[in-house]
């Protein structure tokens, strides 16, 4: 059989309702990571539902406790078919974000799909069920396509607490490297640039969430009696934010920001256009580092928000001075800057601006590193060029993605390139009600993998050739 055959047989995955109803299935399971009181469910995803999965194609599977307590488990997989042949590991997710129930519009639901034209609803259809279903049928119809063989060897790792921050995860891979090395990582999560454009990215931004916070006195006291004599802690703060980003939002810290854009990002990210459909909220062109794209402002440069900002009672304001305020502020980053400078650098700056009254400190969320592969790697090219055979589209590329995935644990830890295949897209409201995949991306998606999967039969072993040379 060919490659031909197995794109076919990945549509006719498709088309006969079998995608559906293992997704349906896995969806069904509730399996929130937040809380920890579903540990039922997270394990149950691994041991009744993956598991079964993926010994039938050839793997052997174990589950990984979470060294971190009261997080859920890990599934490792391994299908070896020979000494000598590349390996590549995969990656999914298979815990979600709060269901949400009851704020999903009427006649959905988080734990059942509904189909509504081309939008499939349910919580998990797009981060990650859908997309690391799409993976593993694509793996299994290239089996068939190729005679019972991949052509390569393939590692499969499945976490249950990537919606908590994954914890544990970058312990796992510490001990657990040997089990998890390969050649080269192919994984899916995220959306697509648009719906209608297969997207590559090979890393994604980094995240630091920082807090700051000015105590003044005890108390707040009548702005009658004391207003213009006690300093205002939230003009304080408001001003210290000034100093740190501008009101059109460009960074004011020199080492906050990168020093420049790598000429092959810059290239790669030339004829990148950002959606900008129906469902999604319209670019401020005047936002930002003045100079850059669009599409360079979000996947090639870093960006300071403020996420939250109180001073007083919002809710039932007093009259009275507030004698405290607090911000919780977000640096994404890009490959260049070191998470462990973020405190220390605005620790200084505030200081040498008269704010040394403002206390700066971590926040308790996860802290992903920033991670980017060279745009000219060899993998790039294969990934792109079976793309393009498969689908007749122009893939793009992103340097990154602009959020943040735990992709420091592949890169970093586990030290190989990562080529990242999303199947989702911007407005499929993965973290809110009414999270939901198109079903025309899925269809695409799993022609796509299999032609993937079926030219890393053919050609891995001249890929990692290659980069050796």
């Amino acid at each position: 059989m060919s490659r031909q055959d197995a794109v076919a047989r990945a549509a006719d995955y498709f088309d006969r309702g079998a995608f559906r109803a293992d997704l349906a299935r896995r969806v069904a399971m509730p399996t929130e990571s937040q809380t920890g009181e579903r540990m039922e469910a997270l394990h149950a995803y691994l041991t009744d539902e993956m598991i079964p999965c993926v010994e039938k194609l050839g793997f052997t599977c174990r589950v990984v406790e979470n060294p971190a307590t009261g997080y859920g488990p890990f599934l490792i997989a391994e299908r070896h078919e020979a000494d000598g042949l590349p390996t590549v590991l995969t990656y999914g997710h298979g815990d979600v974000i709060f269901g949400q129930e009851g704020q999903w519009r009427e006649g959905l639901a988080p734990w059942t799909i509904v189909e509504e034209g081309d939008r499939w609803y349910g919580r998990g259809t797009a981060d990650n069920k859908g997309q690391h279903t799409i993976n593993i049928a694509a793996l299994e119809q290239v089996l068939a396509a190729r005679g019972g063989r991949l052509g390569f060897n393939c590692k499969l790792l499945i976490e249950m607490g990537e919606e908590a921050g994954s914890p544990g995860l970058h312990a796992v891979a510490e001990q657990e490297r040997e089990a998890l090395s390969a050649d080269v990582l192919i994984g899916s999560d995220g959306p697509r640039l648009s719906s209608e454009r297969p997207t590559v990215f090979l890393g994604s931004r980094g995240a630091f969430n920082f807090e700051l916070e000015v105590n003044l006195r005890e108390g707040g006291h009548h702005s009658g009696n004391w207003g213009g004599v006690l300093a205002n802690a939230g003009t304080l703060l408001a001003h210290a934010i000034a100093t740190l980003v501008d009101a059109k939002g460009q960074i004011l810290v020199p080492g906050l920001k990168p020093t420049e854009i790598p000429a092959p990002v810059r290239a790669a990210l030339a004829d990148v256009e950002l959606e900008q459909s129906p469902s999604a909220p319209a670019i401020d062109p005047e936002w930002g580092e003045p100079g850059l794209s669009p599409a360079e402002k979000v996947y090639g440069w870093n960006t300071l928000e403020v996420l939250a900002f109180k001073t007083g009672a919002p809710e039932a304001p007093a009259n009275a001075v507030p004698p405290n305020a607090k911000a919780t502020l977000q640096l994404r980053f890009v490959v260049g800057t070191d998470p462990a400078t973020i405190i220390p650098l605005v620790e200084a700056h505030l200081a040498t601006k008269g704010f040394g009254q403002i206390t700066v400190k971590a926040s308790r969320m996860a802290t992903f590193q920033a991670t980017r592969v060279d745009p000219t790697d060899p993998w790039v090219d294969f990934a792109l060029a079976s793309i393009r055979q498969t689908t007749g589209k122009a893939p793009a590329l992103l340097p990154n993605l602009g959020g943040s995935l735990p992709n420091d644990v592949f890169a970093l830890i586990l030290g190989m390139p990562t080529i990242w295949v999303p199947h989702s897209y911007p407005a499929c409201s993965q973290h809110a009600p009414n999270e939901h995949l198109l079903a025309s991306v899925a269809r695409e998606a799993l022609q796509l993998m299999a032609g993937l999967f079926y030219d890393l039969g053919e050609d891995g072993s001249r890929i990692v050739k290659a980069r050796a040379a």
